[in-house]
This record gives structure tokens, C-alpha cells and sequence, in this order.
């Protein structure tokens, strides 16, 4: 199948037609649906809760504690549930890897939906809802619960998407069609802000703290029976398919597996954590503080501190698939450097015109600085971080690396934010922050492999037409020896346009 490789310099790969992957259009369709709403069910819980930080402050904690010792305590549960991610990565990301990522996806979704749930019944500190008087303190205790569990899930459940996807786009589209995954995230946000901001702006306070917080939360029965169903009807991915049969009588031990997807991938891993900093504490800085900084700071209304973010987030749910689509042509390292760059020279003009609450549009603006900042990392995110590793260790190794990183990095960002301004007194702190985010990524994509138009480590080359396999078969692909083996797709001039007429 392969023909000798020269020792020094780039040089072409030859491969057998039948080592060459051709996507399927129904499977396809069916791969970027059922995983982009995955993704929209696990940013809409996510949304819900940072759009109602302040609601679910009071109550869940005493009516006696401050404003901000009830914040404190509400974003504490938060990162507690980010905490809960690096396990729930030890456990699916390896079991993907053994088992099968359509398998993992559908127990992460199942997972995820009923946690979601049950938090819109739990009784609250002192009004128990449907349940009559509140419990104190153990409503604080189940709330928490809930949410380590739905940090659990999630640890297996956005890597899971991005590798699903990734082993089932061809090569030079896989930025496009990852570009789907933000989209569903941004979808999320943005049902669970108008939900909220809906909610908000037609019930009355004593409502929405007694009953209004809850129908969000319930609504995820639904959707996940929905997402259920889809991810049942996925097939496994060509990738895992053609592993798992090579592999079929050399099972690995547990040791084995752990030597490989950790000790041996640990510069990768690095890589992985660096990136994965840089994007979720942008993400988490826009979605997951901003509302509260915006009302508690800034001192707007719930409903105006919604509606911008609400807005914003539209605003990249507009553009992600195009940028996405751009960093197959030109370069995802440069898509990732141009937004490392604005985080750092920008977070700062960013800050102060939110700050300056001047009037509505100028507070826009600043936030739709920080969401520019953000459109550089996850319309490019999904189809970078799975190309860092091989097959046969993808899923376990970018689920131990990328939750790790979320946990520390990410879900603690608006406690980290809220605890240093309580400290400090600066109000600047985010965007400080958001710098330190910027260099952490410059750093992470110099050391990245540039992914573009290039087949997925330890896999053979994904296309979307025949006529394209034959011509990989034919010509090869350009592999550099100093690029871990990730050798550049090339199609005939033409072929993708003709392609992508007959809908593939």
C-alpha cells in the first residue's frame, strides 16, 4: 500500500483506492445533525444557568446572605461541575476509544438531558416549588448534585461531537463541517437567552423566582429525547470501523491503553490544554460572565445585559460556518493567531466601552469585541484539536487533555473574575485575563501542526466523491516527515466544485 518515503523532505504517499475513504451524503447529514444537536443541548443547559445566575442565587441560597456571597456560591457549583469534566473525560474518552464513539455519544446525551431536568424540579432553599416548604441547606447539596453530573456527561460529550465529525469530513472540508458544532453551541446560547430574557421581561419577580427559572430546565426532556433518537441513528465512524478490525486480536490492557494515550501523546496533550485555555476562557468570559458583569457592574437590567449577549451570540451564529469555511482555503493557524492578536491588543478598548455603560450601542460594541475575539477559536477549534492525535487514541487523549483544561481554565473563569473584582476593586480584571488568554494561545498555535487540507493521524484520506478517491489513489499524498504524518489531500482542480453541485 505505501511506497517507500524518502528520509528528508516533503514526498508523496501513495495509497490503494480502497484505503481511501468516500463520505457518504445521507451519513454525513445525518453526522452534523445529530452531533450539532448534542452540542446545542449541552450549551442551552449551560446557557440557562449563567443567564440565570442571579436568579438561581436566590433561590437556592439563604435570602439573608449577600448579592455576592449568593453569586460566589452559584458560580462556585459552576466550576464544581466543570471540576466533574476531567472524570467524565478518564471514563468516556478511553471507552470511546474501546467501544466506539456512537455508543459514548448516545449515553453522554441520555446523561446530559435528564441531569438538566431534574434540576428544574429540585426544590429551592426556602420555597420548595411543587414540592411545598424549601430544604435549606440540602437544596444547595442537590443542586450540586445535578450539576456533577451534567459535568460528568459533558466530559465525554463536546470531544465525542468534534471526533465524530472530524473522522467523518473529508479532509478538505472538515473546517467547514466542524464549523456546524459552534453554530449548535451558539444555537443554544441563544434559545436559552431568549427563553430567559422572554421569561424575564413577562413574569414578575416573585414568578420567575418561584416557577418562571424552572421551565427552561424542563424543556430538556424533550430535546433529549429528540437528540436520543438522532444519535441512535448515527453510524459508527470509517476511521474507528477500519481501527477496530485491524485491531480486532490485539485487544490493548488497561495499562497499555493509559501508556498511550497519555504518557506517549504528553506534547500533544500540552498543545491540546493550551488551545483549549485560550478558546473556553474567551467562551466562558462572553457567555458565562458577561450577563452578570453587565447587570452587577455595568448596572443594566437583566433583560438589557440578556439582549446584548443574545445579540452578539446571533452575530457569530451568522458567521462561524463562513469563517470555518474560510480556514479550509487559507489557514487555521492563521484564523487561531489573528484572534490570539485581538485578544491581546483589543480586550482592553473592549472593556472599557463596556464598562463605560454609556449607552446601549457602545456597550454592544465592547461585547461584540469580545465575541470577535471568540469567532477565531471555536469556528476553528472542532477541526484542529482532533487532528493532534492519532486514531486508536483521539478520543481518550483530547477528552483527558481538553476537560482538564475546561476545568481549570474555563468553567472556573466567572468565579476567577467575580472573586479578583471583589478583591481587587479593579472592574478590569476580564480583560486582563482575557490577555493572558491571548499569549497562552500564540504560544499553543506556534506549536500546532497546521490542519488544513490535511487526512487525520493514523487514518488514510477522507474525500467526497469517487472520482476524487481515484485521484488520491493516483497521485498521493504530500507527507512531511516533521509533520507527524499528516499528509496534505490534494484534489484535481474542479473535482470539489463538481462535488459539491451534487450536494456532497
Amino acid at each position: 500500500m505505501v511506497g517507500k518515503a524518502k528520509s528528508q523532505g516533503p514526498h508523496r504517499r501513495q495509497w490503494d483506492v480502497e484505503d481511501v475513504t468516500v463520505t457518504d451524503l445521507s451519513s454525513m447529514r445525518r453526522s452534523v445533525t445529530a452531533t450539532a444537536v448534542g452540542n446545542f443541548m449541552e450549551w442551552y443547559d449551560f446557557g440557562l444557568y449563567a443567564y440565570l445566575a442571579t436568579v438561581i442565587s436566590q433561590v437556592f441560597f439563604p435570602s439573608d446572605s449577600s448579592t455576592t456571597a449568593g453569586m460566589l456560591g452559584t458560580f462556585v457549583i459552576l466550576a464544581a461541575s466543570f471540576i466533574a469534566r476531567p472524570f467524565g473525560g478518564l471514563v468516556f474518552g478511553p471507552l470511546g476509544d474501546r467501544i466506539g464513539r456512537r455508543k459514548v455519544l448516545a449515553v453522554t446525551i441520555l446523561t446530559m438531558a435528564v441531569a438538566t431536568t431534574i434540576t428544574g424540579l429540585l426544590p429551592g432553599y426556602a420555597d420548595g416549588g411543587i414540592w411545598g416548604d424549601g430544604i435549606g441547606v440540602w437544596a444547595v447539596v442537590a443542586l450540586l448534585v445535578t450539576r456533577l453530573v451534567q459535568g460528568f456527561s459533558t466530559g465525554g460529550e463536546y470531544v465525542g461531537a468534534m471526533i465524530y465529525l472530524a473522522e467523518h469530513a473529508p479532509d478538505r472540508r472538515r473546517g467547514m463541517l466542524g464549523g456546524f458544532l459552534p453554530l449548535g453551541t451558539l444555537l443554544g446560547f441563544v434559545v436559552g437567552a431568549a427563553l430567559v430574557t422572554g421569561l424575564t421581561a413577562g413574569l414578575s419577580e416573585s414568578a420567575m423566582l418561584s416557577w418562571g427559572w424552572r421551565i427552561p430546565f424542563l424543556l430538556s426532556g424533550p430535546l433529549g429525547i429528540i437528540a436520543l433518537y438522532m444519535r441512535l441513528r448515527m453510524e459508527e465512524t470509517p476511521a474507528f470501523e477500519k481501527m477496530n478490525e485491524e485491531q480486532q486480536d490485539d485487544k490493548q490492557s488497561r495499562s497499555q491503553q493509559f501508556r498511550e494515550t497519555i504518557i506517549e501523546q504528553w506534547p500533544q496533550l500540552l498543545v491540546c490544554v493550551g488551545l483549549v485555555l485560550t478558546f473556553n476562557l474567551t467562551n466562558y468570559m462572553l457567555t458565562g460572565y458577561l450577563p452578570s458583569y453587565l447587570q452587577n457592574i455595568v448596572k443594566m437590567s437583566s433583560t438589557s445585559a440578556l439582549a446584548i449577549v443574545t445579540a452578539v451570540l446571533v452575530v457569530l451564529a451568522i458567521a462561524v460556518v463562513f469563517v470555518a469555511r474560510l480556514s479550509d482555503i487559507v489557514s487555521r493557524k492563521l484564523i487561531m493567531s489573528v484572534g490570539c492578536g485581538l485578544l491581546i491588543v483589543g480586550a482592553i478598548p473592549a472593556f472599557l466601552l463596556i464598562h463605560s455603560g454609556e449607552s446601549y450601542l457602545i456597550v454592544f460594541l465592547g461585547v461584540l469585541m469580545v465575541g470577535l475575539m471568540l469567532l477565531g477559536f471555536n469556528s476553528t477549534e472542532p477541526s484542529t484539536v482532533p487532528t493532534l492525535f492519532p486514531t486508536k487514541v483521539r478520543y481518550g487523549s483530547t477528552a483527558i487533555a481538553f476537560n482538564v483544561s475546561v476545568a481549570v481554565f474555563g468553567g472556573t473563569t466567572p468565579l476567577i473574575a467575580e472573586g479578583l473584582i471583589s478583591a481587587t476593586g479593579d472592574e478590569m480584571v476580564p480583560a486582563y485575563m482575557l490577555m493572558f488568554g491571548g499569549v497562552v494561545g500564540i504560544v499553543s498555535v506556534y506549536f500546532t501542526p497546521e490542519p488544513s487540507r490535511r487526512r487525520l493521524r493514523g487514518s488514510g484520506p477522507i474525500v467526497s466523491s469517487d472520482e476524487e478517491a481515484n485521484y488520491v489513489s493516483r497521485t498521493g499524498t504530500i507527507e512531511d516527515p516533521t509533520k507527524s504524518e499528516t499528509g496534505l489531500t490534494e484534489t484535481e482542480p474542479g473535482q470539489e466544485d463538481r462535488a459539491r453541485k451534487t450536494g456532497v
